[in-house]
């Protein structure tokens, strides 16, 4: 029997983690400490900047238990589609399984979904799962979240990503939110202010498949003291 994101972060939150190191200043024996330490916590995911990817695919090597995310045009995306296809195909070349992908807000404000989605397929079609990144603050009160998130999910992304580490947490009432547009149609990740193992418990609970955090060392200590 499967398990739910639920029950698997009850069992062992770090399970549903995905471990964010996008710090500019961590030298290369800090990114070591931190890929050996992801390995042995068990994260599911690493997520890390195009500058960092090869430093942590050789250190992962070939094993294939925790996943390892490029962000693509973080974080607001203020590059051409030909640069952030080119932003991707580095990343799939060196090593990255899977993209968290910031897309075209303008174009979205604009009201040109066309192109909103368009880029987004295109980011798809380069083959490995695309997670869209969703602005929160900006969009969870907007008309358009619905409108971003379908767009998205039809365009071929297989993850929506809720937040982006700036500004306010995410609550688990915007959570609840998303997971009723996306309908189990694809993931969901949470990203902002989860920095205890109780808030990570209560964003999971509340609809998302996996938390993103720089705090998941943290959160998987607090769970054991909690055993």
């Amino acid at each position: 029997m499967i398990k739910s994101s639920f029950e698997e972060a009850q069992s062992n939150i770090s399970n549903v983690i995905y471990q964010a190191v996008l710090n500019p200043h961590f030298d290369k024996e800090m990114l070591f400490q931190i890929c050996d330490a992801s390995k042995q916590i068990g994260f599911a995911g690493i997520c890390t900047s195009l500058s960092h990817l090869p430093i942590f695919r050789e250190r992962l090597g070939s094993q294939k238990t925790i996943k390892l995310i490029s962000v693509v045009a973080f974080p607001f995306g203020f590059i051409p589609t030909s640069n952030k296809l080119k932003e991707a195909e580095y990343a799939i070349e060196k090593g990255a399984e899977e993209l968290d992908f910031v897309p075209n807000y303008f174009a979205l404000k604009e009201g040109n979904i066309e192109l909103f989605a368009e880029e987004i397929n295109q980011i798809s079609e380069l083959g490995i799962p695309v997670r869209v990144i969703i602005d929160s603050n900006t969009l969870i009160t907007s008309s358009k979240l619905s409108i971003a998130i379908n767009a998205s999910i039809d365009a071929g992304a297989t993850g929506i990503q809720i937040g982006n580490g700036f500004g306010q947490a995410v609550t688990k009432n915007q959570t609840h939110q998303v997971t009723e547009i996306v309908k189990n149609r694809c993931s969901i990740k949470v990203v902002g202010g989860i920095k205890t193992f109780d808030q990570a418990i209560e964003i999971i609970e509340s609809g998302s498949t996996y938390i993103g955090t720089s705090f998941g060392f943290e959160i998987t200590r607090e769970q054991k003291k909690k055993e």
